[in-house]
């Protein structure tokens, strides 16, 4: 039989003789070594976020598995057109434009890398490219619809009293969800009316709040937090995972129904329920307050620079993508205004 297979078709598996028993990745000794290498260098010298770290990890991973049943089971045997093939083979799974884009990121950073340890030989992924999808502009709520969503958290308990402290944080200072489950008691100062932020790469930064957000914090530091968090004679936890709180257990701010860290899956669950009763867009989400926030300010007429300073971004071209979405409400005033649009 003929085989019509393309050029971007996966590969049949090759198994390895030299791979590891029991290896979760089913890596070969080089590859995971370069893997190690690579998180190692991401975590420890760059300062990279957990998170950022777990997503170049899995995208590095993903090509090395499908290195390896090509039979290509060391890094420094990758090619260009190997490269290529891996990224070919992610559009025919249908993946979007950007999560590719991602994945090709992550390979150009990952053999720079070992090209500079020596891992490899010449950087395989040097002029890898692929062709970017159209830019989205971020979703963005109206400041009435911000207004209902907060308006939501009944504070007559500790949990009501949470999420309201939670929400109106989270729109007061524009701060990333990981940012916020990241606080600890003593980052957050009532007096000065500012919350010291642990931002990406170990960045920190001063964020200021307003009137609204100091009183629910204050409402849920003096009546709801204590009976939050752990403590003797509570369950923290399933009986299966059960382990006693660490002393940053104790000191997070915001605390789950276990007596844990409020998590990000946490944050976003306890978002979508009042989401639903506020009638707010399908998609709202933690980063959709971020995004509201930024525009907010710029429509206010904040300077771009100083949000760039609030919002922790390195590059000003990031906070630029914010008053795109102002123009675009600008041009949509106007021509639902003008006689003659």
């Amino acid at each position: 039989m003929t085989d019509n297979r393309r050029e971007a078709d996966p590969p049949r598996l090759v198994r390895d003789p030299e791979r590891r028993p029991g290896d979760p990745d089913g890596l070969a000794p080089a590859a995971r070594h370069a893997l190690q290498a690579f998180v190692a260098h991401l975590r420890d010298e760059r300062g990279l976020s957990a998170n950022t770290v777990a997503a170049y990890r899995r995208d590095l991973i993903q090509f090395l598995q499908f290195a390896g049943r090509a039979g290509v089971t060391d890094p420094a045997g990758a090619d260009p057109l190997l490269l290529r093939r891996f990224l070919a083979l992610q559009r025919t799974r249908g993946l979007a434009a950007a999560s590719i884009a991602r994945k090709a990121a992550a390979l150009r950073t990952g053999f720079r890398f070992l090209a500079r340890r020596g891992l490899v030989g010449e950087d395989p992924a040097a002029g890898l490219g692929v062709p970017r999808g159209p830019k989205r502009l971020p979703v963005v709520l109206k400041p009435s619809q911000v207004d209902r969503l907060l308006a939501e958290p009944n504070p007559v308990d500790p949990v009501g009293l949470r999420d309201r402290a939670i929400l109106e944080l989270l729109y007061a200072t524009g701060i990333r969800v990981g940012e916020l489950c990241g606080l600890r008691l003593g980052d957050v100062d009532l007096a000065a009316d500012t919350v010291l932020v642990l931002g990406k790469g170990a960045k920190q930064r001063l964020v200021p709040f307003g009137e609204p957000a100091r009183a629910a914090l204050l409402d849920y530091l003096t009546k709801g937090r204590a009976a939050m968090a752990p403590g003797p004679g509570r369950s923290t936890a399933p009986t299966r995972a059960a382990r006693e709180p660490t002393a940053a257990d104790h000191a997070a701010l915001f605390f789950n129904r276990r007596g844990r860290p409020m998590t990000q899956r946490d944050v976003r669950g306890m978002l979508e329920r009042y989401r639903v009763l506020a009638g707010a867009p399908a998609g709202t989400s933690p980063h959709t307050l971020r995004h509201s926030y930024a525009t907010h300010l710029l429509e206010g007429g904040a300077d771009l620079r100083a949000v760039q300073e609030l919002l922790g971004h390195v590059a000003l071209t990031t906070t630029q993508t914010y008053t795109h979405v102002s123009n675009e409400r600008l041009r949509r005033v106007y021509e639902q205004a003008h006689p003659r649009a």
